[in-house]
């Protein structure tokens, strides 16, 4: 892992660079990194990606509720030094920011999650693997050496494979168990919809299931009935084309994927197991008792909720509506915060994602309550625009960012940042 540049450090690389007359490849401003990644992706990718559930009013909410409450500077404090580092489960991390899970890499570069694991080690930021990846999480795990990451898990129907992907997470060194709680089904992604579009019909986005032992040993029975099955009844040119590409993401030759039929049976699989709509607090022992990892719930909103995984023993929460793809007309990540974080009471950490975009959104997730934050789209509009070098000067913007904007308020480290840094605006 290379030593971080501090953030007045990250602002001279940038600055004496355009003296030489070379500005950012990875625009700075969140806005334009959005806009230029819309360019650089297909419009399918980027509809999955930027995308959000029904009329996408969570997604807008999320940051509207960041600018509901103001920063207050204090002036004439020594803030020449700044810590920004926390600890989380045991590890000191040099910053308050994980990366997010975020499925389906590929669509915005052919390396996918090796190059983000790649760019998270090289930031010092954990980089939570997801459940629907586009590598496997050992791939992922060769690229980062001794660095940070968490896996995150989707609860399938097949309660063998889970306890095999939770097996494979602490063989990979992941230091924590993220269980994501709010896609028990998928939600109502008018974006998708619109284009027909859902990557894993087309073999995208399932390298952990076609890389396991206990889902391929699953393929050796009759294929289960659904979505994926019907499909195959209607061919066309359209059909064909998603056939060679479900084809060629599979793992193994082409012509003997072709003669073979594992990829469409793995896709079938796949929808038929993904997600468990049955999912309630009881299964929770289930997980505890097959690892010693610290195990966080992701997706809590509801105090009451929170203070239901304490009881249930879980170690943290991430308080997130899955970045507003989920339930249209969801409450804002930043308006629910404060009522876990009393709920909680300091018994385990609160994390939060869901409309981060800048130092700013950092600084107040913290002040009120989060003991960390999760990036998540930013970072792959980066990862679209220029690889792993992209995630990477992401990444580092947002540190070096929130680096300022805690030494311009007057605060040098993070037990300064607190609820009396802020007002409510209007």
């Amino acid at each position: 892992m290379a030593e971080r540049p501090s953030a007045l450090g990250r602002q001279s690389e940038i600055y004496l660079a355009g003296v030489a007359g070379k500005t950012p490849a990875v625009p700075v401003d969140s806005a334009r990194l959005e806009a230029a990644a819309a360019e650089a992706m297909s419009t399918e990718a980027f509809a999955y990606v930027a995308g959000g559930a029904g009329s996408e009013s969570t997604v807008r909410e999320n940051r509207a509720a960041f600018e509901r409450w103001r920063i207050v500077p204090r002036m004439l404090r020594d803030v020449s030094a700044r810590d920004t580092s926390v600890e989380l489960f045991g590890q000191r991390l040099p910053s308050p920011v994980l990366l997010s899970p975020i499925g389906v890499l590929e669509m915005a570069h052919p390396e996918a999650d090796v190059a983000v694991a790649r760019a998270a080690a090289e930031c010092g930021v954990p980089f939570i693997f997801s459940s629907q990846a586009s590598r496997p999480m050992e791939a992922c795990a060769a690229e980062m050496g001794d660095a940070p990451r968490w896996f995150q898990l989707y609860w399938s129907k097949n309660d063998a494979l889970v306890e095999s992907f939770v097996r494979r997470a602490e063989a990979c060194g992941c230091s924590a168990i993220v269980v994501t709680l709010d896609t028990t089904m998928l939600g109502w992604r008018a974006r998708d919809l619109d284009l027909g579009y859902l990557p894993f019909l087309r073999g995208k986005g399932i390298a952990q299931y076609v890389t396991d032992p206990v889902f391929l040993e699953s393929l050796g029975g009759p294929p289960p009935e659904g979505p994926a099955a019907d499909a195959k009844r209607t061919i066309n040119l359209s059909s064909l084309r998603t056939f060679a590409e479900l084809v060629r993401a599979h793992p193994g030759g082409f012509m003997k994927n072709v003669r073979g039929g594992e990829p469409l049976r793995a896709v079938q699989q796949f929808i038929a197991t993904y997600s468990r709509p049955s999912l309630t607090w009881d299964d929770l022992p289930f997980l505890r008792e097959r690892t010693r990892l610290p195990i966080v719930l992701k997706g809590i909103l509801h105090p009451d909720d929170a203070r239901r995984a304490v009881d249930a023993g879980m170690d943290g929460v991430i308080v997130s509506n899955h970045g507003g793809r989920q339930v249209d007309g969801a409450i804002a990540t930043l308006d629910a915060l404060p009522g876990v974080v009393e709920a909680v009471d300091g018994r385990i950490p609160v994390l939060m994602d869901s409309g981060i975009r800048g130092g700013a959104d950092v600084f107040k997730a913290l002040a009120l309550g989060a003991r960390a934050v999760c990036l998540g789209r930013p970072y792959v509009y980066g990862l679209a625009l220029t690889g792993a070098a992209g995630a990477a000067e992401v990444i580092r913007n947002l540190l070096a960012d929130f680096e300022l904007t805690m030494g311009l308020a007057g605060c040098r480290s993070l037990a300064e940042v607190t609820r009396e840094s802020l007002v409510r605006g209007g």
